[in-house]
Order: C-alpha cells, then structure tokens, then sequence
C-alpha cells in the first residue's frame, strides 16, 4: 500500500531562501504552486511582499517565476515556495492564491505589492444569496 503523504495539497515547501543563486538553485524543476516574496527586516524578521502562484497550463514554472521577479520586481530579500501535488489542479492553485489574497490584501501590517488583490470567484462566494 502506498504511503499517505504527509498534507493533501502541499507536497513539499521550502522557506526563507535568499534572492540568490543558491536560493535559487533549491527549486526543482517544473514545479508547480505558489510562493511569498518577503522583506527581511532588523532582528530577523520577513515582511510579505508579495504572494504569487506558478506552473498553470503551459505557464512558467517557479523557478521562472522567481528569476522574473529578481530581474523586475524591487524590495524583497527572501521567499519561500510551496509545491503542490501533481494532482492539484491548476483551477485549485488559482483557489489557493486567492485564498491568501483575500485574507492578506486588507491587513494594513502586509505592504503586498500584489495588483490582484483577489479573485472574482472568492468575490462571488461570500454573496448574501449563498447564504440563505
């Protein structure tokens, strides 16, 4: 019998990697999921900065997506990466995000850099007509 995996969605995860090719060169292959840019701050503390999510369809995978932001996106120092299962849909990553999105958008301690701030399907399911 095979062995259960540990958490449904998240097969493995790394954090607090630097912005650098050793960082870098932590990411597997091909891997699909999602991913926080972070800020380092005095005392060893991360601020997010930035919540995204990787290898939908024929899209970039992560790795692609990181080296993106080092090139384009300014003020962060570190990220982590969560890969998900091959069977996790890229319909759930996207659910994923928003998910995150929607609760860290408003937090007025989170300074995202993130133009989404959430999804129109999250948007949808907190309706008053669902809730009757």
């Amino acid at each position: 019998m095979p062995q259960q995996s540990l958490l449904r969605i998240v097969k493995r995860w790394k954090k607090y990697l630097r912005k650098n090719k050793e960082g870098l060169s932590a990411i597997p292959p091909m891997t699909r999921g999602f991913y926080v840019l972070y800020k380092q701050k005095p005392g060893g503390h991360y601020e997010v900065r930035y919540i995204g999510i990787s290898g939908l369809g024929n899209k970039t995978a992560l790795g692609g997506r990181i080296k993106t932001h080092v090139k384009r996106k300014k003020g962060w120092t570190h990220f982590s990466f969560f890969e998900v299962h091959d069977n996790i849909s890229g319909e759930e990553i996207r659910e994923l995000e928003g998910l995150l999105l929607a609760i860290f958008s408003h937090d007025p301690r989170i300074e995202l850099s993130n133009v989404q701030t959430g999804s129109g399907k999250f948007n949808q399911a907190r309706k008053a007509a669902l809730w009757k």
